[in-house]
C-alpha cells in the first residue's frame, strides 16, 4: 500500500487511489476540480494625515518616559546630542504630515451605546468571561483632554467600531444595516503591526465561480468595505474634526520613516509603538499582545544572531560589524495569504472511521509543500511583486541579507551575495566593494564613482523571515508527526526562534485538528496590481499546482525519496525563490543532487551549462528553469487544462515569463512608480526618490484603482443580485428607504461615482457600508449551499 495513505477502509480506498504510477481521473483527487474552497487574509498599510499637534504617533513619544529619560540622560550628558536630536528632527520635520501606523484620538462621546457595549468586552481581560476584570493595559486606551475623554485607538480597531456604528449592531432600536452583520465584525483585525481582514466566506474553486476570480472578488468587496469603514470613521469619530485623517490600502514595504524611527529609537520601544494590542479577534487580547512582542523581540534577536553567520559564512570578515540597530522592521511588512482547503479531506478527517488520521494528513501534507516549492518562482514578479531601490549605502551584507543567512546554506548564500553583488555593479576601478558604515562617505564615494545600487522584483521576500531552514537532526518536512516542534527547540537554543511562536513556511499546512479544514496556505504574495488581473490568475494557479502536486504524492510519482530532508536540500530549491525576488538571472545546482524532482526540472531546463567557476555544478538560467516548469505543467496536468479557464491561466503565466515589461505585475507596478518620479527607468531615480514615489503610489493611485476595480465588481454583483428572489425578499427590506428595487444598481453607482471623487457625505457612505454588507452577506449564504 501507498505509505502516503496507509488507509484502512475500503471505501476510503476506492475514493482516493492507492496504486502508483497509474492514472485517475482528476476528480477522483483531493484539490480537485470543485473539490477546492479558498479563503484569504490580507495585511493593509494604515497611515494618518495629521499635523503635529494632532498626531498620537507624536504625542506618543514626546510624552513617553523613553523620551523624558532621553531627554535628561542627554543634559546630564550621559546620552550623546545627536539621538535626541534625530529624533526631534523625525517628530518635527514631516513635510508630508502623514505618520504611517500611527493610532487615532477622538472623543468618546463619539460612540452610540452599542458600539460602546463592543469596546467593554474587548477590554475585558477574556471576553468569554463577561463579568471578569479588564486588561492590565486597558487605561492606555483613553486620554482626558481639556476634560473631555478621547479614546486612542488603533485605526484597526477603528474599523470595527465604525462597522458597528454604521450598522447600529447591538442597538436594534437604530439598526439601518443588512441582517446578521454581527459575524463581520470579527473579520477585521491586527496583523503584527498593520491592519488585517480575512475573508467573509471561502469560495468554491470551481468552473462556475471562475476558480481564482472568486476569491478575488471577495478580496475586492472586503477591501471596499475597508475603504468605506476608513471614511466612514472619518466623519462619524470626528477625526477629521480633530485634524486628523486615516487612510488605509494596500502596500507591501515598511514604510521609509517607520524605518527610519526604527534606526533612532531602541527595540522595546519600538513594540510600545507598533505593537497590535489584539484588541479584536481573540478572546485573550492581552496574552496575544504579548506574543506580537515576542515575535518582535525574537526576530530581533534574530537578525543579530544571522551576523555570525554572515561571519562563518565569510561574507564579513575582521572585527568590524554594522549594525545600526538591534531593532527589526520587518513585521511591519504586508502581503496576501491564501489558503486552499479540499472538501474530500476535510470529509476524510472528520470521519472517525476512515482510517485518514492526522499522520497521514501530515505525510502528505509535507511532501506536498516540498514539491511547490520548486513551483514557487513561478510566482515571484509575475502576479505579485514589490519593487524596491536600493542604494550603495544600502549594501552592508548585515543588513541587505536580511534573515537569509538563516534560510539558506553557507554554500548557496556565498553564490547569492556574489551575484548580487555582480548584478549590483558594486565595483571601484574593477574591485568588488561594499559600503564602509559612514553614511555621508558612502555617499560621496557613490557619486563619485557612479555606483547606483540595484533595483529588485520584490524586496519583501528578503526582507522578512519567509522560511526555516532545518537543521540536520530535526528536518521541518520529512512527514512525521511532531518535527516541526523538534526544530523549534533546536532554533531556540541557537538563538534564531522560539517554542512558541508559529513556524514560518511560504507554503504552510493547515491541519484539521487546529483550523478546521485540511489544505495549505501559500505565503509568498506581496503587492497585486489588479484583483481580477493578477490576484485572480494567481489563485488559480496556486490551486492547479496543489491539485497536480498532491497527484504526484497519490500516485507515488513523487515520493520522500525522491526529496531527501535537509538543510542543503532545501537551500538549494529554495535560493532560486529568493534570486527570481531579486533579480538575479543566473543559479548553480550541484550535477548529482540527491534531489530527482529538481534534476527532472533542470532536464527541461534550456541553456544550462557546467559552470566554471564551481566544479561539480550546473549554471542555471532563472528564466529558463520558470519556463521548465511551466513544460511540465502542461505535460502533466494536461488533463486539468483541458479547462479553457486553466489552460489560459497557464498561457497567461508564459506570457509574463516571457515578456515581463510589458505584461508581469512587478512591471506594471513599476510603471505606476515610475511616472510619480518621471523617468523611464528605476535605475535613473535615486533609491530614496523611488521608494518615497512607491508609497505615494500605494497610497494614492493604486489605492483608487483598487477602489474603481472593486466599486465595478460590486456593481456587477448587484446585477446578478437584484434579479434574484431570495436577494429581493431577505435584503431589499433593509435597503428600500436607500433607492426603489429596480434602481438599486443605479443608485450603487451614483454613490460610488461620489465616494471615489471624495464628494460623498456621510450618509451616502453609510448607504455604500449597507449596501455592500448585503451583497457580502447574500453571496456568503450563496456559497454555504
Amino acid at each position: 500500500m501507498n505509505k502516503a495513505l496507509q488507509l484502512n477502509n475500503c471505501d476510503v480506498q476506492r475514493i482516493i487511489p492507492l496504486n502508483p504510477n497509474k492514472s485517475f481521473p482528476p476528480e477522483s483527487y483531493p484539490f480537485s476540480i470543485s473539490d477546492t474552497t479558498a479563503g484569504v487574509e490580507n495585511e493593509l498599510q494604515v497611515c494618518v494625515a495629521s499635523d503635529r499637534e494632532h498626531s498620537d504617533l507624536v504625542s506618543s513619544i514626546v510624552e513617553s518616559n523613553y523620551y523624558r529619560n532621553l531627554l535628561r540622560r542627554t543634559k546630564s550628558g550621559d546620552s550623546p546630542g545627536k539621538i535626541i536630536r534625530r529624533l526631534n528632527d523625525f517628530v518635527n520635520s514631516n513635510s508630508s504630515g502623514v505618520w504611517e501606523n500611527s493610532w487615532v484620538r477622538f472623543p468618546e462621546s463619539c460612540l452610540s451605546p452599542g458600539a460602546r457595549k463592543i469596546l467593554s468586552c474587548d477590554l475585558l481581560r477574556d471576553k468569554s468571561d463577561r463579568k471578569g476584570p479588564r486588561r492590565s493595559d486597558s487605561d492606555t486606551f483613553f486620554v482626558e483632554k481639556e476634560g473631555t475623554v478621547f479614546l486612542r485607538l488603533p485605526v484597526s480597531y477603528v474599523l470595527k467600531l465604525a462597522f458597528a456604528e454604521a450598522a447600529a449592531v447591538g442597538d436594534s432600536a437604530r439598526s439601518t444595516g443588512p441582517r446578521n452583520v454581527r459575524w463581520m465584525m470579527k473579520h477585521f483585525l491586527n496583523d503584527n503591526t498593520s491592519p488585517e481582514t480575512f475573508s467573509f466566506y471561502t469560495t468554491s474553486i470551481s468552473p462556475g465561480n471562475k476558480y481564482g476570480k472568486a476569491p478575488a472578488r471577495e478580496t475586492a468587496l472586503r477591501y471596499l468595505l475597508t475603504r468605506l469603514l476608513t471614511e466612514f470613521a472619518n466623519t462619524r469619530f470626528k477625526l477629521r474634526e480633530h485634524g486628523q485623517e486615516a487612510m488605509v490600502y494596500l502596500a507591501p514595504h515598511p514604510p521609509q520613516r517607520q524605518k527610519r524611527l526604527n534606526d533612532i529609537i531602541p527595540d522595546s520601544f519600538y513594540r510600545e509603538l507598533f505593537m497590535s494590542p489584539c484588541l479584536s479577534g481573540w478572546d485573550k487580547g492581552e496574552e496575544k499582545h504579548n506574543y506580537m512582542r515576542l515575535c518582535h523581540q525574537v526576530l530581533s534577536r534574530s537578525s543579530l544572531n544571522a551576523i555570525s553567520k554572515l561571519r562563518e559564512a565569510g561574507i564579513t570578515y575582521g572585527h568590524l560589524t554594522y549594525l545600526k540597530n538591534i531593532s527589526n522592521v520587518s513585521l511591519a511588512n504586508n502581503g496576501t495569504h491564501v489558503s486552499l482547503g479540499s472538501r474530500t479531506l476535510n470529509s476524510l478527517m472528520g470521519d472517525s472511521y476512515s482510517g485518514f488520521r492526522p499522520a497521514n494528513e501530515k505525510f502528505n501534507g509535507d511532501l506536498v509543500i516540498k514539491i511547490m516549492e520548486h513551483f514557487l518562482p513561478l510566482f515571484v514578479g509575475t502576479f505579485s511583486a514589490a519593487p524596491y531601490r536600493l542604494a550603495f549605502e544600502d549594501f552592508h551584507p548585515e543588513s541587505v541579507l536580511g534573515f537569509l543567512p538563516h534560510e539558506l546554506d553557507f554554500t548557496h548564500l556565498r553564490m547569492m551575495w556574489r551575484r548580487w553583488k555582480k548584478k549590483a555593479n558594486l565595483k571601484i576601478l574593477g574591485y568588488s566593494v561594499t559600503p564602509f558604515g559612514l553614511d555621508s562617505l558612502d555617499s560621496v564615494i557613490a557619486r563619485i564613482f557612479r555606483i547606483r545600487g540595484d533595483y529588485t522584483s520584490d524586496y519583501r521576500l528578503v526582507d522578512y523571515f519567509a522560511w526555516i531552514l532545518s537543521t540536520d537532526e530535526s528536518p521541518a518536512l520529512d512527514g512525521s508527526m511532531g518535527n516541526v516542534d523538534r526544530l523549534k527547540k533546536d532554533l531556540t537554543t541557537m538563538g534564531i526562534f522560539d517554542n512558541e511562536m508559529s513556524v514560518y513556511l511560504l507554503y504552510k499546512l493547515r491541519e484539521f485538528q487546529k483550523m478546521g479544514f485540511s489544505g495549505f496556505e501559500g505565503r509568498y504574495y506581496s503587492q497585486f496590481e489588479s484583483f481580477l488581473g493578477d490576484m485572480a490568475p494567481a489563485v488559480t494557479l496556486q490551486f492547479i499546482l496543489t491539485s497536480l502536486a498532491y497527484r504526484y504524492v497519490l500516485d507515488g510519482t513523487i515520493t520522500t525519496e525522491m526529496i531527501p530532508d535537509g538543510p542543503i536540500i532545501e537551500s538549494e530549491r529554495r535560493q532560486i525563490f529568493f534570486d527570481s525576488a531579486i533579480g538575479i538571472p543566473t543559479f548553480y545546482i550541484r550535477k548529482n543532487t540527491p534531489n530527482q524532482f529538481l534534476r527532472r526540472i533542470i532536464s527541461y531546463t534550456q541553456k544550462t551549462r557546467s559552470s566554471n567557476r564551481y566544479p561539480g555544478y550546473l549554471r542555471v538560467y532563472n528564466r529558463e528553469y520558470r519556463l521548465a516548469l511551466v513544460r511540465i505543467i502542461r505535460e502533466d496536468a494536461a488533463d486539468l487544462l483541458e479547462d479553457r479557464e486553466l489552460r489560459d491561466t497557464v498561457n497567461n503565466l508564459e506570457q509574463r515569463l516571457i515578456f515581463p515589461e510589458e505584461s508581469s505585475a512587478e512591471w506594471k507596478l513599476t510603471r505606476g512608480i515610475l511616472k510619480r518620479t518621471g523617468e523611464s527607468s528605476p535605475m535613473k531615480t535615486s533609491a530614496s526618490s523611488f521608494n518615497n514615489a512607491a508609497e505615494l503610489y500605494y497610497r494614492h493611485d493604486l489605492a483608487k484603482r483598487n477602489t474603481d476595480e472593486a466599486g465595478e465588481i460590486l456593481l456587477g454583483e448587484l446585477s446578478e443580485m437584484c434579479s434574484s428572489p431570495g436577494f429581493m425578499r431577505n435584503y431589499m427590506p433593509d435597503l428600500k428607504n436607500i433607492s426603489s428595487n429596480q434602481n438599486l444598481r443605479e443608485g450603487a453607482k451614483r454613490l460610488i461615482g461620489r465616494f471615489t471623487a471624495s464628494t460623498a457625505d456621510e450618509s451616502e457612505v453609510q448607504d455604500l457600508i449597507r449596501i455592500t454588507s448585503a451583497v457580502i452577506s447574500f453571496r456568503k449564504a450563496l456559497e454555504a449551499k
